[in-house]
């Protein structure tokens, strides 16, 4: 398998793996303003030369839009392999990248979010832990920072409070998001419309800066849905099963 760098410079003629071709769909377009924009910020985004689901996004975890306390460390944003690329190694190809990189610049590890059990969007963890990767911190919604230090005495990694406690004082539904996951361009202005056919409660809050991010009462900052407050689920949704999520809370 042979793998390229997406750059400032090849941006625009590259595919993104994880949405579809279109460089005027608004998810490419969103994902790709916003990739823009963190490259200069450290930002690398690996990919196979083939089409499809193979590549790892990584950044200084400082850099991070995610509430994490990690100085000195890479933090992986995405490492997706999937489809018929699953199965030959490409995982490790990738991973080996990132850590050779972060070696070679200096890096205490690598940091990335997970959980107990697989839950959508979030590394396998028994992945992680095959590869040696350990739990460092623990919210209280069981998502899980693992870390992979590169000596024994580098320092954890840890969650913010706002984020190792996710809660936030508001009823209704209201889901916080970045442009970071294409899919959010599409799926985010479905349920809002949903939501307002059905008088359903519901506000959407796009973090758009890294400020923001990393002061978000929640680990996961890409998709981060709350009810009446309590922290309900990362899985993107359409407007049915979002509608079937609201049918199930209001019977609890």
């Amino acid at each position: 398998m042979e793998y390229i760098r997406v750059t400032k410079e090849n941006l625009g003629n590259e595919h993104i793996c994880c949405a579809i071709s279109n460089n005027k769909d608004v998810q490419v377009a969103s994902k790709k303003a916003w990739l823009a924009d963190r490259f200069d910020e450290g930002l690398v985004f690996l990919k196979s030369t083939e089409r499809g689901k193979c590549f790892i996004e990584y950044i200084p975890a400082e850099n991070a839009w995610n509430p994490i306390e990690a100085n000195g460390y890479l933090y992986i944003n995405c490492l997706w392999v999937s489809g018929s690329f699953k199965g030959h190694g490409y995982s490790n190809d990738l991973l080996n990248e990132c850590i050779r990189d972060g070696k070679a610049t200096g890096k205490l590890g690598l940091c990335i979010l997970s959980a107990a059990k697989k839950l959508p969007f979030l590394a396998d963890p028994k992945y992680l832990k095959y590869k040696g990767f350990s739990v460092c911190d623990t919210a209280e919604n069981g998502v899980q920072l693992w870390y992979l230090p590169f000596s024994p005495e580098a320092p954890l990694p840890r969650f913010k409070d706002c984020a190792k406690h996710p809660h936030i004082d508001e009823s209704g539904y209201v889901l916080y998001y970045t442009n970071q996951c294409p899919f959010n361009g599409k799926y985010v202005p479905i349920l809002e419309a949903t939501a307002k056919a059905h008088g359903i409660p519901f506000r959407a809050v796009n973090l758009e800066t890294k400020f923001a991010a990393q002061n978000a009462p929640t680990p996961i900052t890409t998709y981060a849905l709350f009810y009446n407050g309590k922290y309900l689920t990362n899985e993107q949704m359409n407007d049915t099963k979002f509608l079937k999520l609201v049918a199930q809370t209001n019977e609890e």
